[in-house]
């Protein structure tokens, strides 16, 4: 099976931008879980992560975004960074069969933002990763 982007969203609300994806994941959720949540996983395909403490409250820091919090942790479900100059990213899994899962992707923040572009590339180095695991 193989993954897929699909189209992102963004909003403006004020000064906040809010941008949403949907990513058709090749894997289980439990084979996706380790890129969102782990500084080797996030590492892989996204930005080194110099400190990730996977629990609610927990430190974060990724190169080139700063340091923040784990401001939401669900097991195998839900890891969410909030970054001093990146915002608030949400990364979401869900379960699309026996073998395949969805994210749904948020990033809110203010000021000059990543492009959909960007993330689009991103999403696609993910699904690279998570195909080429054994």
């Amino acid at each position: 099976m193989s993954g897929s982007v699909e189209q992102g969203a963004s909003e403006t609300h004020g000064t906040m931008r809010v941008l949403h994806f949907l990513v058709r994941l090749p894997t289980s959720m439990e084979a996706a879980w380790p890129a969102l949540a782990t500084a080797q996983g996030l590492a892989a395909w996204f930005t080194p992560a110099g400190t990730l403490e996977p629990r609610l409250g927990g430190t974060i820091t990724l190169d080139g975004l700063g340091t923040g919090r784990v401001t939401a942790w669900d097991v195998e479900r839900i890891a969410e960074y909030t970054l001093e100059r990146a915002g608030r990213l949400r990364f979401h899994l869900e379960r699309d069969g026996d073998e395949a899962s969805i994210l749904r992707f948020t990033h809110e923040s203010r000021g000059e933002e990543e492009s959909e572009r960007r993330w689009r590339e991103r999403f696609e180095r993910l699904i690279e990763v998570l195909l080429s695991r054994p």
